[in-house]
């Protein structure tokens, strides 16, 4: 057998498996987004990797950590695809039994999604039939190339024949791969085109019965390369397991307050923009945040009051955590009593003055001041089950992390950013610190081992937010460690010991190296 005939059967399983994918997508616009064998593969990876793999994916790629799961899953299955290919060559039971694989992978991937059903396992099928139809066509059947021995020496019209056979191959291999791909791309704007948007735009939010206090005059520095005060919706962070954004009809969502309560609820959308709404600026902060990340962000938020809802509910004695569910089986617990203590916890509806985005949680989602992410905000929220922690472990618990992730008290440079040399003289250092719920009494600036200066800290709407904060530096030349901590108004300072964000989030002070020349 030839070199080149491994070549173009790594060709050839490349193709099937490209068929495979692009068919699948587009059954998956009938059985559901999340039953694509890419994304159903790539959500079992999200849910059993190591945790130390998984933030350092978040740490590298950021808000962008799924499309890279999904694009490096999808390098992964063309490369097993073009092994299996080159060996179907020789022995083609070999590659017929590697799309068997693929199937089974895909299936029960599909399968173990929340809320599948035997739909779920049609992509998947469906596509691996493709995919080998396309690999015996051009392994085996009438698009296989031919083969020229050397002995005895083959005539002109065989090398003229054979040459053909190559050019008909690839020909038809390249046809297949380019209109997989369009098959893939037509599958997800079908998927698109069936998304909530039209439902979302249509959605009318009632003025709040308890308005938003007014930003303060100076909350906002407007400094050049600070962040702003109030971050816009498309600016703000996305960190969750949701490889697919759920499309949830606000038609047809509702939630089920239940368990160990005197009293189940449940509730419209309709019924939940009837109820008297409160609108709040909230600072959300991610638990994958390193020191001096960007996972955090802050909103003006409108939505029901969950301490009216659990009020009416009545949770019974011992019922200490509210596990929220997702549309898509995401689960997350919050102490019962963090909910009830009079912060402005809330069922919300709105963010900065319209709905919702559809990838922050379209049509309502959680939202908890003073708790990280993992433990109080739910997007897509369908259910709110009143029970305890020692019944039940929410989705990151078992994973290493903890029950409760009440925020820390953190601080962050935002200018200078080490970025460039600054020159001698009066250089203003600026950023944001926050400790939500408790709010900042203080922020201090260190430069090398000079003793610790107060900067200025900008008024804020409420202790439930960040406040910016800047410091006259006048420059001298040589390298510099700039160094920033703060203090919340109980008078604890952030300590200066370094930790990882695995089990409840990151501490340390955060650094800037400048040069002054």
């Amino acid at each position: 057998m030839t070199r080149t005939s491994w070549k173009f059967g790594a060709l050839a399983g490349v193709a099937a498996a490209a068929v495979a994918l692009g068919l699948a997508e587009v059954v998956a616009v009938l059985t559901g987004s999340r039953s694509a064998p890419l994304v159903a593969v790539g959500g079992v990876v999200v849910d059993h990797v190591p945790e130390s793999l998984k933030q350092f994916a978040i740490t590298l790629f950021g808000v962008h950590d799924k499309t890279a799961l999904l694009i490096g899953t999808a390098v992964l299955l063309l490369a097993f695809a073009a092994l299996i290919g080159a060996l179907s060559v020789r022995w083609p039971a070999a590659g017929f039994a590697g799309i068997g694989l693929f199937a089974a992978i895909g299936v029960a991937a599909a399968l173990t999604r929340p809320d599948a059903g035997i739909g779920a396992a049609f992509p998947a099928l469906l596509g691996a039939a493709a995919a080998g139809a396309t690999l015996w066509l051009l392994v085996l059947g009438p698009l296989a190339p031919a083969e020229v021995t050397a002995l005895p020496a083959p005539s002109v019209q065989e090398e003229e024949e054979a040459v053909a056979g190559r050019r008909r191959f690839l020909r038809s291999g390249l046809l297949f791969i380019a209109g997989a791909a369009v098959l893939g791309f037509a599958g997800r704007l079908l998927s698109t085109r069936r998304s909530v948007s039209s439902a979302r735009a249509e959605v009318r939010l009632p003025a709040p019965a308890s308005p938003a206090p007014e930003v303060p005059a100076g909350a906002d520095l407007r400094l050049a390369d600070l962040s702003s005060y109030v971050t816009p919706n498309d600016a703000f962070y996305r960190i969750d397991t949701a490889l697919v954004v759920p499309q949830v009809d606000p038609l047809d969502w509702s939630l089920r307050i239940h368990g160990r309560v005197r009293k189940e609820i449940r509730l419209s959308y309709a019924d939940l923009l009837a109820l008297p709404m409160i609108e709040r600026y909230v600072t959300l902060a991610c638990v994958s945040n390193e020191v001096g990340g960007d996972l955090i962000g802050n909103a003006r938020w409108l939505g029901v009051p969950l301490k009216r809802l659990l009020d009416e509910a009545q949770p019974l004695d011992g019922a200490d955590q509210v596990v929220g569910r997702s549309a898509d089986g995401w689960t997350c617990g919050t102490p019962t009593e963090v909910l009830r203590d009079g912060r402005d916890a809330m069922l919300a509806v709105g963010m900065n003055g319209a709905p919702l985005p559809i990838e922050h949680g379209f049509p309502v989602r959680v939202v908890v001041p003073g708790l990280y992410g993992y433990v109080s905000a739910t997007k897509w929220v369908v259910e709110l089950e009143v029970t305890s922690f020692a019944d039940y472990d929410a989705y990151w618990v078992p994973r290493g992390w903890s029950a409760k992730g009440p925020i820390k008290t953190q601080s962050r440079i935002d200018t200078p950013r080490g970025r460039g040399d600054l020159k001698p003289g009066p250089v203003t250092v600026a950023g944001v610190a926050w400790a939500q719920h408790r709010g900042i009494a203080k922020v201090e600036v260190q430069v090398d081992d000079a003793p610790w200066q107060e900067a200025r800290v900008a008024r804020a709407v409420s202790d439930d937010t960040w406040v910016q904060w800047s410091w006259h530096w006048e420059a001298e030349s040589g390298d510099h460690v700039l160094r920033v901590r703060a203090t919340d108004k109980n008078g604890e300072t952030q300590t200066s010991q370094p930790a990882e964000v695995i089990p409840d989030g990151a501490t340390g002070y955060h650094t800037v190296s400048v040069t002054v020349a």
